[in-house]
């Protein structure tokens, strides 16, 4: 593989401004946190394995020619860990979501699903030393590998969990970084007022891995009237399934409303005791995304 020979802090914010203009990012303070933390560091020792979307459905990414870090500054997935098929995200798309989500300086944020940190990272450059990150992880080995990652950024802090339980409280972004089939109590009631939450409600559909689903990237926003929020679909994704915490037969369902156009129209959340009916696009135990 061919790359541009150039040290790596250029080779940073040459990616950034690339990605500024082909994900048409509006934020500052997301590309240059993108062209100031080291990916590198957040990754395995070199060669490094990586994806693009010229590799759709391979069953192994391509390997870069040598370890120098200039490689890794390309809008690719890289391995993280490479026997387990763990990728962490092509950059643009998850510079895509964070300036969907209105990331930006002085908030406190919950990151569920960070991996090794790099994307918690870049967070926490935007959010800066007046923000608060907290960054979780199911996974022991990666939450201890990230921790050990951020242990220079204070304001960052990582624990091992499913991301249901202890959570920081008045959260002003929510980041559920993997596939759920539903919204959580747990994440609603740490959202602040005008808090948002980000997170892919995803379902296993017919020639996926088991541990990838489809769906849509979902916005979900608190309003000051009470518990009213607002859901607004954004974008289809493909992305690892949340682990300890999903309910496959709401899995199910979803696949059917996904299917059948209906979590689009979805337009708020119910948290009061009904009935299922026909203005229910995904109805849950204790969660609806409703049509009205």
């Amino acid at each position: 593989m061919t790359t541009l020979a150039m040290p790596a802090a250029d080779a940073r914010r040459f990616l950034a401004e690339e990605i500024r203009v082909a994900a048409n990012i509006r934020s500052d303070r997301i590309i240059d946190a993108l062209a100031t933390v080291a990916r590198e560091r957040f990754l395995p020792k070199g060669p490094w394995q990586i994806r693009g979307v010229g590799d759709a459905g391979a069953a192994e990414g391509r390997l870069t020619d040598d370890a120098d870090p200039r490689h890794v500054y390309h809008d690719v997935a890289i391995a993280i860990d490479a026997s387990r098929n763990l990728y962490n995200g092509q950059p643009s798309l998850i510079a895509r979501w964070l300036d969907d989500v209105g990331l930006d300086e002085g908030q406190r944020v919950i990151h569920i699903g960070c991996g090794t940190g790099y994307f918690t990272a870049v967070i926490g450059q935007v959010v800066g030393p007046g923000g608060r990150v907290d960054a979780i992880d199911v996974d022991a080995e990666l939450a201890a590998r990230a921790r050990m990652n951020l242990s220079d950024r204070p304001w960052i802090g990582v624990r091992h969990g499913n991301g249901t339980s202890d959570l920081l409280e008045r959260a002003d972004v929510i980041v559920v970084h993997a596939g759920a089939t539903h919204v959580l109590e747990a994440w609603l009631d740490a959202m602040a007022d005008g808090g948002r939450l980000l997170l892919p409600l995803t379902a296993e559909l017919p020639g996926m891995p088991g541990s990838i689903g489809k769906g849509l990237m979902t916005l979900i926003t608190r309003r000051a009237d009470g518990w009213q929020v607002q859901i607004k679909p954004m974008m289809p994704v493909a992305i690892y399934s949340l682990k300890d915490v999903r309910d496959e037969k709401l899995a199910a369902a979803l696949g059917q409303s996904l299917m059948s156009g209906a979590l689009m129209k979805a337009t708020r959340i119910r948290r009061d005791l009904h009935e299922p009916s026909a203005s229910c696009a995904l109805h849950g135990p204790a969660t609806c995304l409703s049509l009205m």
